[in-house]
């Protein structure tokens, strides 16, 4: 008896996007609130070893954090799918962003504007690697409202580096951010007759 060939199943093509930014500034929450999948979460506790290591004064219910990545994934078609990476805040887990970086589109940098500053160090990271980003500004509540232009000024940013606010605990919010990071991502690394 013959059998007719099996289709081929074609596997999608990956697309890698890193999800940075300070300690509790909302990386977590972005990855679960998009990811189509439950998330995978290498979160501990915080302990009493973290006092005077991690600030924690302005996220003062945070009782845990990150220490490796966080990583979720989105269909977008049966040819493409977006991987999430969401990297450690803190300066004693920053040598694992070389290893998540590699083969990445771009990244999102999530800033809190009660600790603007602790974004930079993404922002100078992706920056020397070259690697495309935006900055997404995750509004918190009870924070205040700056103008797109207050916060390129404070964060020094070119007017080509977009900013986007967001909400990253809201699936649309965070996923707007995503599409202002692809198109940018894509205007980075298209000639300028086909951006």
């Amino acid at each position: 008896m013959a059998f007719a060939p099996s289709e081929q199943r074609r596997t999608p093509m990956a697309i890698k996007i890193l999800i940075a930014g300070g300690f509790g500034a909302g990386k977590t929450t972005m990855v679960g609130s998009v990811s189509e999948t439950r998330p995978l979460r290498t979160e501990e506790i915080l302990t009493d070893r973290s006092v005077g290591v991690d600030d924690t004064s302005a996220v003062s219910g945070k009782t845990t954090t990150t220490v490796a990545m966080d990583f979720g994934r989105i269909n977008l078609t049966s040819d493409y799918v977006l991987y999430l990476f969401g990297t450690p805040g803190q300066e004693r887990f920053w040598f694992i962003w070389d290893e998540l970086s590699t083969g990445a589109l771009g990244a999102v940098v999530l800033a809190d504007t009660r600790r603007l500053a602790d974004c930079f160090p993404s922002i100078d990271y992706f920056e020397k690697c070259g690697i495309p980003f935006i900055v997404a500004v995750n509004r918190f509540d009870g924070t205040p409202d700056y103008e797109v232009a207050e916060l390129r000024l404070a964060l020094q940013l070119p007017p080509s580096i977009p900013i986007a606010l967001c909400d990253a605990r809201r699936k649309d919010s965070s996923r707007e951010a995503l599409i202002t990071l692809v198109d940018h991502a894509m205007r980075q690394r298209l000639p300028p007759a086909t951006a």
